[in-house]
């Protein structure tokens, strides 16, 4: 008498857990497969997960098997349970004051991102800071000297390269930030007001057409984009916030014209004064560069390989020219930086509001050599 009603209860329940089931795939189906961009996340869940060291995790694990321990390096030690138990149940991470700042003091939490590779004297205080003047500074087009924009010390020149991309256009530069200037440039040297190194002509363009035209001496075919991103935030009504989605078409659009575009640099100008940005190398001064990884992107782990071996080589050739590698994602900044486009993207600061001409000359120098070397190496590799 009672059996067909259980039965019922039971057919139910178990068609209840197979639609919750189908459910599920098909949210996480939608999820995985959407753009990274717009995936939905959990920030809490995100901040429990990533707050931890490596080595704590794997000592957790080692619990339930010692064998996962043999990995650690010589030294390690398991992390005290009380540190653990304080910052899970906070947030607060001891030894880490941001961890306590960055919740307290507005607009702390942009400079929370993290050192992948720390360069000669950068440390937490001297992260690049992607903070942009009034709208209205980002369209002036101020009155240049010309006699700025000299060169009092010509590159020696090279020899023909041995091999070259045949005309194949290979390598893209645009500037998300194009109004990015440098007060020598302007006629301002000196200047308190970091501010003014802003121009709608005369800025960071100059420097990435400098670097293509650096690259096709190496043989490298190279496209200069030069776009005035101010004017296209201006005529679109947006924020400086709003410019990585003004130059993402632009990107679009030349991977969908030039099919033979591999590497993609995105050129900004840092806005630290000189004592930060320049290096003096065999007695010549250079503006540093810093490469930024954005950690919100599927092409994490191939960028963040690239900008590593990039920075090693610099540093090989002309110690202490870069600043190291960062990785930014969270609240308050972008976290993309368009890098989802392509596994060879990289930002690049080269030097701040106080560099030369001179002096962003030879750092453009050389990084087309690094540029140039891992790029032919790159295709010796995908050859064999």
């Amino acid at each position: 008498m009672y059996g067909q009603p259980r039965e019922r209860h039971l057919r139910t329940i178990s068609f209840f857990i197979i639609l919750g089931l189908i459910v599920l795939f098909i949210m996480v189906g939608f999820i995985t497969s959407s753009e990274s961009k717009y995936r939905l996340s959990s920030s809490m869940l995100h901040e429990w997960i990533t707050s931890f060291s490596t080595e704590a995790l794997v000592y957790t694990m080692g619990w339930e098997n010692p064998y996962f321990t043999q990995v650690l390096p010589e030294g390690s030690e398991p992390p005290a349970l009380s540190s653990v138990a304080f910052q899970f149940a906070t947030s607060v991470k001891p030894g880490d004051i941001r961890s306590l700042l960055g919740r307290e003091l507005p607009g702390f939490a942009l400079y929370d991102s993290k050192i992948l590779i720390a360069g000669e004297g950068t440390d937490y205080t001297n992260l690049p800071n992607e903070s942009a003047p009034p709208v209205e500074e980002l369209l002036k087009e101020r009155k240049v000297a010309e006699e700025q924009l000299k060169v009092s010390d010509p590159q020696q020149p090279i020899a023909p390269p041995v091999q070259t991309t045949n005309g194949k256009k290979v390598v893209y530069i645009y500037h998300t930030h194009s109004w990015e200037s440098f007060l020598p440039l302007l006629g301002l040297e000196g200047s308190k007001d970091t501010n003014k190194a802003s121009d709608g002509k005369t800025n960071i363009t100059l420097i990435g057409e400098k670097l293509g035209e650096e690259l096709e001496k190496r043989g490298i075919g190279t496209q200069v984009d030069t776009t005035n991103i101010g004017s296209v935030l201006n005529n679109k009504g947006w924020d400086s916030y709003k410019s990585y989605d003004a130059s993402r078409p632009i990107v679009q659009s030349a991977m969908g014209s030039n099919q033979d575009l591999q590497f993609f640099f995105d050129l900004h100008r840092d806005s630290f004064r000189e004592k930060v940005t320049t290096a003096t190398i065999n007695n010549k001064s250079y503006a540093r560069t810093f490469f930024v990884i954005g950690k919100e992107n599927p092409h994490y782990e191939q960028n963040y390989q690239m900008a590593t071996e990039l920075h090693k080589a610099l540093e090989k050739r002309y110690p202490g020219l870069s600043r190291g590698v960062i990785e930014k994602q969270g609240k308050g900044v972008n976290g993309v930086y368009n890098q989802d486009l392509s596994p060879n993207s990289l930002l690049i600061e080269i030097g701040g509001v106080d560099n030369s001409i001179e002096e962003l000359n030879r750092t453009v120098v050389a990084l087309a050599e690094v540029i140039s070397d891992f790029y032919w190496q790159a295709q010796k590799v995908s050859a064999e």
